[in-house]
């Protein structure tokens, strides 16, 4: 079942000079029903859509996930090709972290105290205003470190 979305973000994007499209509600309600934790690209929202009878473009989910992004309702996760997923975002998104498969984009999420602390103490030692300890480790997931001849840790 959808989460219907407030009226705080009719209000926000009324004042962006945006309406609510059913195509951005559709977004909203994707990623609010996969709920957080799960990391999808343009091309899976678009699928997932149509596969749910939903008539939206490509393009339009492009334009609708970066726009849902400024509004800070999801987050944006770079993959190591360039290529991008997409988040629902939450109160404690700082205290998660990434690891993501350099050759199949697998991403998993894992917490880590310690890395908020480094964090923190490193702004901290060279003067930054902290605004994301987030960090975001690149390797191999065991199924490509297997096909690339190599063993997973």
């Amino acid at each position: 079942m959808a989460v219907a979305v407030s009226g705080n973000l009719r209000q926000d994007l009324h004042g962006r000079g945006q309406r609510l499209t059913p195509q951005r509600q559709r977004v909203l309600d994707l990623f609010e029903r996969t709920g957080a934790g799960h990391h999808l690209s343009a091309e899976d929202v678009h699928q997932q859509l149509l596969r749910g009878d939903s008539r939206v473009s490509l393009a339009t989910v492009y334009r609708t996930l970066r726009l849902l992004t400024t509004m800070d309702l999801l987050r944006e996760l770079e993959l190591p090709e360039g290529g991008k997923r997409f988040e629902l975002a939450t109160e404690n998104d700082d205290d998660h972290h990434h690891l993501i498969c350099v050759a199949c984009g697998r991403t998993e999420e894992f917490e880590s105290p310690e890395v908020l602390q480094a964090g923190a103490s490193a702004a901290e030692q060279f003067g930054f205003k902290l605004l994301s300890p987030r960090l975001t480790v690149r390797g191999l997931c065991p199924s490509c470190a297997v096909l690339q001849g190599g063993e997973a840790n």
